[in-house]
């Protein structure tokens, strides 16, 4: 040990006159660290990564996420390339797979005299392969960044220190590495963690005056004489050393070389969704001038004309086109003019408004004080958003700050009031829609990647605003389902493990066919009712109600279902299996650092009884960062992963698209996937169709008003 840190005592002297080095790297695991080792530094909340490594024989696959800046996540999947998977029978066929959850947790930040420090778990939750505890030190001199830390598990299977918590209980002492070839089947080994003896890890980051280089050199803790599957290695020396290019913001390179034998290399991708702003939106109509900018037509009778005198079928188009409001209809309360619609283009509010009251400040007399753009969906008033007129133009013409005028914009919960109504669309009765579809799994026994590309045709009736009929169809165009040939085990009904037949089953499939109506009953109480093609293997009917304040923290809702197995080539045809599902959830905005829970309990597809939680960091932008467990009934039933588990990552389209988008683009990774827990998966939810009752995205994103 001493030999090995010798070298970093060294360089202590250049280092104290040098540049600070910036930023972070990201190690052999996804973390952020030096090769095999953690350090305590920690990425900016909003970052996020993709990791590849190569350490023979160990290929890493990560994706790592911040949600706060004191809380690192990793997600990894591991492909042993010299052990063979046990469910393939043919000695020459596939290689072990593993998947891991990691957390890493800030104690405290570094001073001017104390180092950083955080604990952090490997393998939290998996099969226990690389499980490890540690914490770790790190403190900055300059251009070096020294970390030192204590391992348990994987991670300190060096084991040349005792437990420090042997003191406690003798329990602490023992732990066993490696014998079986993993640690669990999935649960949260709480008896394991921190026991058994431990090994110093640590090293140093040098950041070399040519800023896109830094030069890394560990002491590794891992002997790797105790690994999983009883995969020992030989190891020549404990110090692995490497080199890390930075070729942009975006990408990193990583050679190096570990165990005195290996050689190494490690690509990263990562960028940090908080701190992204809106692309440039060239492909977007520009917003009409307004203010002093302004342009009258004199010829033009719609510019400037009352309320009742203005041609709304002509403005309605051009909110539409302009403003991406699908306009319902148009009234007026004395000299409030309010504009019913479902926003199509924009993701923020606040844009779609202040572009709606330039188009209506342009073309209305001085008798409209305020306009108000009244959110719908499918049917569903949800917030009134309404913009003092004058308040507006005083702000695209700079004579007030965004802070002054703050004031003049109003949230209200919508109610029936008296109006009157200058202008209602005629309602389209027949949508239809034809595009890619592209889906896939990940990390799975059988393959990294399990895709399809599809060909999906789409079709909406609408009886009314409130009641329509939707379905879908899909063409398969190309997959790799050859690949796909491992069925879980199950001791509970299949009503996800069966996910291969129903793939391969049928190149035309109708994954949805159903009607569905809803209401609103009170101010704050909606209510849905669907019934149908549900989803891809359910069929049935149901209801949902959800009780949402604006401007409250919390939310709560319940749906309720009785449904039946779908065959599997995903038609009309359905198998014997049926059951009544529904959960009752609570959702909170805790205010803390944009953390969101949802607590949900019911009855589950495989008729398990249980709880799910669910924690996600909501970003300003709209980004949004999750967690989720659910424990159920199921007990030993649910098999290998011992509970239902996932990470998701939901970002608004519109951070990278050249035109506005009010959609998201959304990634959700599930370590297994098995028949407890199982929910179904509805094409519509009511939480999700009330999103702008969200009050804190539209005050945090008001400065697109002025877009």
């Amino acid at each position: 040990m001493l030999y090995a840190l010798a070298p970093l005592a060294c360089c202590i002297a250049g280092a104290l006159h040098a540049q600070s080095a910036p930023g972070y790297t990201k190690n052999d695991f996804g973390e952020v660290g030096l090769l095999q080792t953690p350090t305590a530094r920690m990425a900016d909340a909003g970052d996020v990564g993709l990791i590849y490594s190569r350490v023979e024989p160990y290929t890493y696959l990560n994706a790592s996420a911040q949600p706060f800046s004191w809380l690192e996540a990793t997600a990894r999947y591991v492909i042993v390339s010299n052990k063979p998977y046990p469910t393939d029978p043919n000695p020459f066929g596939q290689s072990y797979k593993d998947k891991s959850i990691d957390a890493k947790l800030r104690l405290w930040n570094e001073t001017h005299y104390l180092p950083a420090v955080v604990v952090g778990i490997r393998d939290l939750a998996g099969t226990g392969l690389f499980s490890s505890e540690y914490f770790v030190a790190s403190k900055r001199v300059g251009s070096f960044d020294f970390s030192l830390g204590l391992a348990w598990g994987n991670l300190g299977s060096r084991q040349d220190l005792p437990n420090p918590f042997g003191w406690i209980s003798p329990g602490f002492n023992h732990r066993s590495l490696g014998a079986a070839g993993s640690g669990g089947t999935g649960e949260f080994s709480i008896a394991r963690y921190f026991h058994g003896r431990t090994a110093l890890f640590g090293g140093v980051e040098y950041q070399t005056p040519w800023q896109r280089l830094r030069l890394k050199l560990e002491l590794d803790g891992n002997n790797y004489q105790h690994e999983g599957l009883n995969n020992n290695l030989p190891q020549r020396w404990p110090v692995n050393m490497g080199a890390m290019f930075r070729a942009n913001r975006y990408v990193d390179l990583t050679v190096g070389y570990e165990r005195g034998n290996t050689a190494m290399v490690s690509l990263s991708l990562h960028d940090n969704l908080a701190q992204r702003t809106d692309a440039p939106k060239p492909f977007d109509p520009p917003p009409e001038p307004a203010g002093r900018d302004a342009v009258v037509d004199p010829v033009n009778p719609a510019l400037h004309a009352s309320p009742a005198m203005t041609d709304w079928a002509a403005v309605s188009k051009i909110l539409e086109d302009n403003a991406g409001i699908k306009v319902i209809r148009i009234a007026q309360r004395g000299s409030e003019l309010l504009v019913y619609g479902e926003q199509k283009r924009f993701f923020y509010a606040s844009e779609g408004l202040g572009r709606t009251a330039r188009l209506l400040d342009n073309r209305l007399d001085g008798s409209i004080d305020w306009i108000t753009v009244v959110s719908e969906n499918h049917g569903l008033a949800i917030v009134e958003d309404s913009v003092h007129r004058q308040k507006l133009v005083d702000l695209l013409n700079h004579d007030i700050d965004l802070s002054t005028f703050r004031r003049s914009v109003e949230q209200d919960p919508t109610a029936p009031q008296r109006e009157n109504v200058l202008y209602t669309t005629p309602l389209k009765k027949l949508d239809l829609g034809l595009s890619p579809g592209y889906s896939q799994s990940l990390g799975g026994p059988d393959a990294a990647i399990i895709y399809q590309l599809r060909a999906d045709g789409t079709a909406t009736y609408h009886f009314n605003r409130n009641l329509w009929l939707d379905g879908e169809v899909d063409v398969n165009l190309l997959n790799n389902f050859q690949n796909y040939r491992f069925d879980a085990p199950s001791a509970l009904p299949r009503v996800r493990t069966d996910v291969r037949k129903y793939l391969e089953s049928s190149n035309v499939v109708m994954p949805n066919l159903q009607l569905t109506g809803t209401r609103q009953i009170d101010t704050d109480l909606y209510g849905m009712a669907y019934a149908g093609m549900l989803e891809s293997m359910f069929g049935g009917v149901g209801g949902e109600l959800l009780y949402r304040p604006l401007d409250a923290h919390w939310a709560i809702g319940a749906d309720a279902n009785w449904v039946q197995q779908r065959g599997f080539k995903q038609d009309f045809s359905f198998r014997k299996y049926r059951v009544a599902t529904g959960q009752a959830t609570l959702y909170l905005d805790t205010g803390l650092e944009g953390m969101h829970l949802a607590l949900s309990a019911g009855r589950y597809l495989a008729g398990d009884w249980g709880t799910t939680v669910d924690v996600s960091r909501h970003f300003n932008n709209g980004v949004r960062m999750g967690a989720y467990a659910t424990f159920t009934t199921a007990g030993k039933a649910y098999g290998e992963g011992s509970f239902d588990k996932g990470v998701y990552l939901s970002v608004p389209i519109d951070l990278f698209a050249p035109f506005s988008r009010n959609r998201r683009a959304s990634v959700h990774w599930q370590p297994l996937l098995r028949d407890g827990g199982a929910r179904l998966d509805k094409a519509y939810h009511l939480y999700d169709m009330t999103d702008d009752r969200d009050s804190n995205l539209f005050d945090q994103n008001l400065d697109k008003i002025q877009n």
